[in-house]
């Protein structure tokens, strides 16, 4: 079986609203599970892709200053 997990997520998550999204990743952040970071990370790659330079420069200094510790 080739299971793609990019493609199980875009699947599950076709047709969400705003907050629906929101809620999917409220509570993978809240559950704190390892094997929910995937899929946060495919939202990430989702955005990253068809996000603008200058909002990838804004989110990149938000993960500078959350990184700084």
């Amino acid at each position: 079986m080739n299971f793609q997990i990019r493609d199980a997520i875009t699947a599950n998550m076709v047709g969400n609203s705003a907050t629906e999204i929101r809620e999917v990743v409220e509570d993978a952040i809240k559950r704190g599970e390892e094997h929910l970071l995937p899929g946060l990370g495919v939202f990430f790659e989702k955005w990253w892709k068809t996000a603008g330079e200058p909002e990838k420069e804004t989110v990149l200094k938000h993960l500078e200053q959350s990184f700084q510790g």
